[in-house]
């Protein structure tokens, strides 16, 4: 099936009219939105709808979904992202049953953002430190003090090969009594509805909570205390802009306090977002062991902090690992961005991204269900719970048997389906002593591996599954919440139950949904759009 690519419209918008790889959703506008130079997905873009303060951020594809009742309305979009010019677009050039491939072109700060006032002298002799610093005592007066709520698409998920794992999604309001507040303890949740996206892939061992004792889910090189189990209070936790004050995540620390002492500071290129000249400056930090690398957008203007980028990476270098996006080697450990928009005067959450590898620790596929001593055929007896491979099962070297530290030698070994029998090279009377033995520490509830030891090795069954081998996979766990609306003064109701912080989002929690619901939805990711 080939592929028409047609220019239409006013806007730039371009159409891909036959994709075999796309599923569309009858109820959505679905679209990617691209670099119009590169064609590379715009991730994390904001697009608002103008004046009705709604709106949805792109996925890591670019994707994005847009309900088709918003179409009757006629409205405009609004697409802002960091470094891009901001673009409108109307909702009636978006075509309902194909995938809308949106492109928008690099920002190009104006001639009168570049102009040097007396002001600006003043702020270009100012170091990449020293403006983080202002920036940070700026943060009191750039952010709501007042109590206020943000309604957003809520998500978490594992992902594997380009692949969406155990997604699970909400709509959820976060009613926040403000920054001179503790964020933790007094903001409010709100769940309008939660549910586990069965269209993508589900892994019942991958959803599983992390496990430090047996070891079977881990972050490697890291720990992530899980709260109660709560995947939405860790994610409020780990913003570091609104929580400056207090810890929040290593090795940021508290940003008002740890930030720049814990760091390397450098200026860089200055961009733009929303017509609103931005600083930017990069940062570093060398552990034993680790690195850590990010950026933070600073607002000429005012200060504020639009954005902050803060990963951590496994020091050690691997030649075979896709480049990350410093371009290097080595393996990411967690990855956060947070982005702030302008409202009035103040900023607000636009989104949260928090992600961290894990290892996931598998149990052996093959293995022994027994291993018991048959007087009647005078021999050991295995049985595996799979089919082992014949060759494997019946060469006598991958068998040691040790009895009271001493070896027992075998002369023969058969297979039967699940079972092996070694037939040990001693005589009848040794074999009948031997066996009382055995017999007579059981009687006594002996621990019999004290006095019979077996090791197996090199057995494969019949799939190629190694005995008793674990295998480890890596994956990527993701948490994340992109804020559709802003309500600048809202306080959190009375009599309504709000999520409980110390259980998970699925357990028995509260669901209200206020009658408004039906204008907030869920930007679920793009089924089978491979990058």
């Amino acid at each position: 099936m080939k592929n028409y690519i047609c220019f239409i419209g006013l806007y730039s918008i371009f159409l891909l009219w036959s994709c075999p790889a796309w599923s569309q959703n009858k109820d959505f506008i679905e679209g990617k939105l691209l670099d119009a130079q590169t064609n590379e997905p715009v991730v994390f873009a904001s697009m608002r709808i103008k004046g009705r303060a709604l709106g949805v951020i792109t996925n890591a594809d670019g994707g994005f979904r847009i309900p088709l009742s918003l179409k009757q309305y006629g409205d405009i979009i609004e697409i802002s992202s960091m470094g891009y010019q901001t673009k409108e677009i109307s909702i009636t050039e978006l075509v309902e049953d194909q995938l809308n491939l949106i492109p928008i072109s690099a920002g190009v700060i104006g001639l009168e953002e570049a102009t040097v006032t007396g002001k600006d002298k003043r702020r270009r002799k100012l170091n990449a430190s020293r403006i983080v610093q202002k920036a940070i005592d700026a943060i009191p007066n750039n952010y709501a003090s007042t109590s206020f709520s943000t309604i957003g698409y809520y998500r978490e998920y594992q992902y594997k090969d380009q692949e969406y794992i155990n997604l699970n999604e909400a709509i959820l309001e976060v009613f926040d009594q403000g920054i001179d507040q503790l964020d933790d303890s007094t903001s409010e949740v709100r769940i309008f509805n939660f549910d586990l996206n069965e269209d993508f892939k589900i892994d019942s061992m991958a959803r599983k909570a992390y496990d430090y004792k047996s070891f079977r889910k881990i972050i490697n090189k890291a720990y992530l205390d899980i709260s109660g189990g709560n995947e939405f209070r860790i994610l409020r936790i780990h913003d570091a802009i609104r929580n400056y004050n207090v810890y929040s995540y290593d090795f940021i620390g508290a940003l008002k306090t740890n930030f720049i002492e814990n760091h390397f500071f450098q200026r860089s290129s200055d961009t733009s977002k929303d017509n609103e000249a931005l600083y930017t400056i990069k940062f570093t930090k060398l552990y034993p062991n680790y690195r850590a690398n990010g950026t933070i957008y600073i607002s000429k203007w005012d200060y504020s902090i639009h954005k902050l980028e803060y990963t951590m990476y496994d020091e050690k270098w691997d030649k075979n690992r896709k480049k990350n996006k410093q371009g290097q080697g080595q393996k990411v450990i967690f990855d956060i961005i947070t982005d702030y928009r302008r409202i009035g005067d103040k900023m607000y959450l636009n989104y949260i991204s928090f992600n961290n590898s894990f290892i996931l620790n598998i149990p052996p596929a093959f293995t022994t269900h027994y291993i018991t001593v048959d007087p009647t055929c005078m021999c050991f007896v295995l049985e595996y719970n799979n089919i082992p491979e014949s060759q494997s099962a019946r060469y006598l070297p991958n068998y040691t048997v040790k009895f009271n530290n001493r070896r027992v030698k075998f002369r023969d070994a058969e297979k039967l389906r699940t079972k092996v029998f070694l037939y040990p090279n001693m005589e009848e009377l040794d074999f009948t002593k031997m066996l009382s033995e055995i017999m007579e520490a059981d009687k006594n509830g002996m621990n019999l591996n004290a006095i019979v030891d077996v090791r197996i090795d090199n057995v494969k069954d019949t799939l190629g599954n190694l005995i008793n081998q674990w295998t480890k996979e890596e994956f990527f766990q993701f948490r994340e919440f992109f804020v559709q609306r802003v309500k600048p003064i809202s306080r959190a109701p009375f009599d309504d139950p709000f999520m409980d912080k110390t259980i998970p989002l699925y357990a028995d929690q509260p669901i209200i949904k206020p009658k408004d619901y039906e204008e907030y939805w869920m930007n679920t990711p793009l089924q089978n759009v491979k990058n």
